[in-house]
Parts: C-alpha cells; structure tokens; sequence
C-alpha cells in the first residue's frame, strides 16, 4: 500500500492558523496514512483496535476470528526526497538501504545501520551483501564463501567491466551494479551518461 499524508481541508485551515506546515510532527500525526492507514494495517495483523481489545467478529466468509490477526511482514517506510549532491558523495546509503533490501526480496527484518557507510555488508539473515568500496572485494569475496544463503549481492562500482569481472568469482544468483551516484540507479526513462 502507497498513500499519502494529506490531512483534511478543516485540519490544514486549523493546523496552518497555530503555525504548523507540511512536515511538522503536530501536521504529520493527523495525516491519512499515520492516523488511518497505517493503525488500520497493524491493527488488522495483530487482530485488536487500537485501543488494544480484539477485534469481533470473523473474517468474510469463514469461521476464522478477526481477533486471531495473520501472520504478515509489514513495514512502514516513509518516502522522502535525497539531497542529489550527497547521494552523489555517497552518503545517503542508509537511506538506500531499504530499497535494496526490497530489491532482494524483502526477506527478514529490514536492515538499519548508522549513518557511517560500511564497506561492506554481509546480511545472512535478508540473503544479500553489499559491497560499498571495490578494494575491499577480496575479503569481501571470502566473506560470502561462508554464507551460500546469500543469493543476490550488490557492488558500487561505476566501471561496468569491473563490476562483471568481480562477479564473475561470486557463486550468487543474482548481482546488481550500484554507481556511486545511487540515484543514477532509479531513475526512469533516462539514459546514464
């Protein structure tokens, strides 16, 4: 599910007369997606409202109790905008890091590291590495002999030929070449240049 913020027209009016604007927590908190969307999903996995007590009644159609919840992996994920210039320096990959997690299949608890860009992640439990600094790729290499659950594995490099030859002695399913620009790597409709 993808949704937006937006509070209601009365709430905005109300809100912008106190002083508060977009992106201010008291504005933020009463937005469609942290006050409705996002509760209605924990509460419907869990199985209670949000005041805690369960839900009643079955799901449509079966005999299977609402208050029973499901098992589900959910994340909250809030979408914002990087400054170009210090993705460009390498030092948004915290924020890049959940997109890749995603690229890999999503599995496990989404990784978080501090602001410091490692480099290198070996990640056995979510099945995917990354190699952030290309010198690093003989320990690196070594490093995923020990983990053959980690299938997909990703290497910031900006040369083609080198991300090919550092791959060509990784045993992974799936590799993917990261420029150092992280964004040049979602882009859409556009041609690296």
């Amino acid at each position: 599910m993808v949704t937006n913020n937006e509070v209601s027209d009365a709430e905005a009016k109300e809100l912008s007369a106190k002083g508060y604007h977009p992106g201010d927590e008291e504005w933020e908190k009463l937005g469609i997606a942290r006050y409705v969307n996002w509760p209605r999903t924990v509460c419907s996995i869990e199985g209670h409202d949000v005041n805690g007590s369960p839900l009643k009644g079955n799901y449509l159609g079966s005999d299977i109790p609402m208050a029973d919840g499901f098992k589900a992996n959910a994340v909250y994920f809030k979408l914002g905008f990087l400054d170009k210039n210090s993705v460009a320096l390498g030092r948004q990959f915290q924020e890049m890091l959940p997109t890749l997690w995603m690229k890999a299949g999503a599995i496990g608890k989404c990784p978080v590291i501090d602001e410091h860009t490692p480099d290198m992640l070996i990640l056995p439990e979510n099945r995917f590495a990354v190699l952030t600094d290309e010198k690093q790729y003989t320990e690196f290499a070594d490093k995923l002999k020990e983990h053959p659950e980690i299938d997909t594995v990703f290497i910031v490099t900006d040369s083609e030929a080198g991300h090919r030859d550092m791959i060509a002695g990784l045993k992974v399913k799936k590799s993917y070449q990261l420029y150092r620009d992280y964004l040049d790597n979602f882009r859409i409709n556009t041609v690296r240049r």
